[in-house]
C-alpha cells in the first residue's frame, strides 16, 4: 500500500487535474494500473468487514447526462455540451461533488455507446450528381450588434457536401420561394432534382 500523501497526490492530478494515468505514473515511479487503481478507490478501510455502502456519486447523475446526451443527439454539433459544459451544470444545478473526469469518462463512453447503436441501425445513403435538398434550419447571429436566432433557407449538395443558404426573416411559404429564387439567381442555373424535407 501507499503512503497517504502519494494517494492524496495520485488521486488530485487525477480527478482533478484531469492528468492521464500514464503521466502520473511516470513522475511518481509507478505502474500506471497502480496509479488507476488508487485514483479510482472509494474505499480505504485496511479492514474487510462487510457494510453498507453510500450509491457512488456518479450512480445518481447518470440518468441526467443520459438525458442531456439524448437531447443533444437532436441538435446540430456546435450547439451540443461539451462534458465540461455538463460537470459544470451538475455542480451549479445539483451540487455535484463528484470529479469532472469521472463525468468526462461516462460521458465519452455513452456518446461512444449511442454512436455505435445508430451505426448499427443507419442504412448507407446513395448521392446522386446535380440532386439537391432544401430545408429550414436555425442559426444564432449578430444582428445590429444583437445576437438572435434567425431561419435561413439551405439548399445542400450530398454528393459533393456544397451548399447556398439564405437567411430569411420567417419560415413561411414566401420566404421559402424567395431565397429559392436567390440561391438560384446567384448559382446560376437549377439543380435536375431537389428533395424537399416536409
Amino acid at each position: 500500500m501507499l503512503a497517504v500523501a502519494e494517494i492524496d497526490y495520485i488521486r488530485y492530478e487525477a480527478n482533478q487535474k484531469g492528468c492521464s494515468y500514464s503521466d502520473i505514473a511516470k513522475r511518481t515511479n509507478h505502474d500506471p494500473r497502480t496509479i488507476k487503481k488508487y485514483a479510482e478507490m472509494e474505499d480505504f478501510s485496511p479492514t474487510k468487514r462487510k457494510q453498507t455502502r453510500k450509491a457512488r456519486v456518479m450512480d445518481l447523475v447518470k440518468p441526467i447526462l443520459d438525458k442531456w446526451i439524448q437531447e443533444d443527439l437532436t441538435k446540430k454539433k456546435k450547439f451540443r455540451r461539451t462534458a465540461k459544459r455538463m460537470y459544470e451544470m451538475l455542480k451549479e444545478q445539483f451540487d455535484f461533488k463528484g470529479s469532472d473526469r469521472s463525468v468526462r469518462l461516462y460521458v465519452a463512453k455513452r456518446k461512444e455507446e449511442l454512436q455505435e447503436q445508430s451505426e448499427s441501425a443507419a442504412l448507407p445513403l446513395e448521392a446522386k450528381p446535380a440532386t439537391a435538398q432544401v430545408d429550414f434550419g436555425e442559426a444564432p447571429l449578430v444582428y445590429k450588434g444583437e445576437r438572435v436566432i434567425l431561419p435561413f433557407l439551405a439548399l445542400s449538395f450530398p454528393y459533393s457536401n456544397g451548399f447556398y443558404f439564405q437567411v430569411m426573416p420567417s419560415q413561411n411559404r414566401e420566404c421559402f420561394l424567395e431565397g429559392l429564387k436567390r440561391i438560384f439567381h446567384y448559382m446560376g442555373r437549377v439543380p435536375k432534382v431537389i428533395r424537399f424535407d416536409n
